[in-house]
């Protein structure tokens, strides 16, 4: 198997997502290098991070934390493209257990009950073939040991893309998407909105007014990465 495995490793490399070089047999999705060098945030560290500042006002989170930096041409871009457009859903499960074993770690994080991950339209879902954010969530539940739910959030508008939006658009564009499922299994839990990335947060906004109208329920927000300031 092992001698098979090498031969097909010569005519179908297993390529790095973030730099395109090949990986070695004991490399999975991201090389060592790469790996070693991902330009993590630390916010989970810190209950006052920069995130927080996003939903200050506007409405009541318990904790924000983002894994990775992203800015425009660097190897998170490159992750977060193969993520969302070129079907390697399996880097977000990857990154999600990675972070996830960090996040079990951290005292504020360890109450959460159940992670819930961002929907996408199911027009959308079907045109790309899965979520993207369900992978990362997989991954945050694996390393966590908490479970995660599909089910309590729902798309039920389908939107156009954020991109180039300003915040004031982007809240117009998703505030009335989000339908937030009643079920007396989530009533007083904390639960773990995730996603692939936060940028202005309206998005993740709308999820998160939804979600509060369940009974006693608190929400945190993890994403996979955010902008670099």
């Amino acid at each position: 198997m092992k001698i098979f495995d090498n031969l097909l490793s010569l005519y179908y490399p297993r390529l790095c997502v973030a730099c395109g070089d090949a990986l070695q047999q004991n490399e999975q999705h991201l090389c060592l290098h790469c790996m070693m060098h991902l330009p993590e945030t630390n916010f989970h560290k810190n209950h006052d991070n920069p995130l927080m500042n996003i939903f200050a006002g506007r409405v009541k989170v318990e904790e924000v934390a983002s894994l990775l930096y992203y800015k425009k041409g660097n190897n998170v871009q490159h992750i977060l493209h193969a993520l969302k457009y070129k079907g390697q859903k399996e880097i977000g499960s990857y990154l999600g257990e990675y972070y996830g074993k960090i996040l079990a770690l951290e005292p504020r994080f360890q109450s959460v009950d159940c992670i819930i991950p961002i929907p996408l339209h199911p027009k959308k879902q079907r045109k790309r073939g899965y979520n993207q954010s369900e992978w990362f969530a997989k991954g945050l539940s694996a390393g966590m040991g908490k479970p995660y739910r599909t089910d309590i959030l729902t798309r039920t508008q389908f939107t156009e893309t954020q991109t180039r939006k300003s915040r004031f658009n982007r809240w117009e564009n998703v505030k009335e998407v989000f339908v937030a499922t009643e079920d007396n299994a989530v009533h007083g839990l904390h639960l773990l909105v995730c996603d692939d990335v936060l940028t202005t947060g309206a998005t993740m906004e709308a999820a998160i007014q939804q979600l509060l109208t369940l009974p006693d329920v608190k929400v945190s927000v993890v994403t996979l990465a955010t902008a670099q300031g």
